[in-house]
């Protein structure tokens, strides 16, 4: 079971990435940073607000320093950043003012290449829970970057019609966000939400999924997650049209 993981369902966990166990289940630039936070030590966490922290128990999936953390985090304007994939182009629209540190962090490991060449490991088809998990270039759920950061969790999210106690809110189609381990494990792992999903508030939203990418992982999802001889109709698993992102860049 992948360690990022999102809840199926009700009352079901999913892996992350997404930190919903795995899910798991969202242009103006930026002035840049004027000063840098000091270097972190091999163990300690990075000096800026975002205070990336090396998690030398869970090594990187594939090698890749710390994030930049400038004491003054860009905080305004959009960037562009474009998934291509063998089954089509997913862009994206990522907020700064949103989850500066998460932007801040993505674009580093795309800066880094970090998730060229990797595989969309998780495919949800619950009628609550419709994403697409990315982001480990293990492909197993279960990696990440070897550094950890702080959530910057929505607040003003519309509660789910289908949770009568309103804990579990509505993560829109066309959300982009972070999956997790739990409270403050954000890394690498992201995913894609296709058709509006039931979670509680706990996975940091940072961007969008333009018209285009979602046509993209409309055409993923139709293919549904790929059956074993245990389940001939899984509803959780890896996507049946192997989906790769074979770069991905600003754009």
């Amino acid at each position: 079971m992948s360690r990022y993981r999102l809840p199926a369902l009700l009352v079901i966990t999913l892996a992350v990435g997404l930190g919903l166990a795995a899910p798991a289940a969202a242009s103006a630039s930026a002035p840049s940073p004027t000063t840098v936070a000091s270097s972190p030590s091999p163990t300690g966490p990075t000096a800026g607000p975002c205070a990336y922290t090396p998690t030398p128990d869970e090594p990187a999936a594939r090698p890749v320093g710390l994030p930049p953390d400038p004491r003054h985090t860009p905080a305004r304007g959009k960037v562009r950043v474009v998934l291509r994939t063998n089954l089509g182009a997913i862009p994206l629209v990522l907020d700064r003012a949103e989850a500066p540190c998460t932007v801040q962090s993505f674009l580093h490991l795309t800066r880094s290449r970090f998730y060229d060449r990797t595989i969309c490991h998780r495919l949800t088809t619950y009628p609550t829970l419709s994403v697409l998990q990315c982001g480990d270039p293990s492909g197993t759920g279960e990696g990440g970057p070897g550094y950890r950061y702080r959530d910057e969790l929505p607040t003003d999210l519309p509660p789910a019609p289908t949770d009568p106690t309103g804990a579990r809110k509505v993560y829109a189609r066309g959300v982009l966000a972070m999956a997790n381990a739990g409270p403050d494990t954000n890394g690498s792992q992201f995913f894609l939400v296709y058709a509006n999903s039931a979670l509680r508030p706990n996975y940091t939203i940072f961007g969008e999924i333009t018209q285009p990418g979602l046509r993209t992982l409309d055409r993923i999802a139709a293919g549904g997650v790929t059956p074993t001889p245990e389940d001939p109709a899984p509803l959780d698993g890896p996507p049946a049209l192997r989906t790769e992102i074979r770069v991905a860049h600003r754009g």
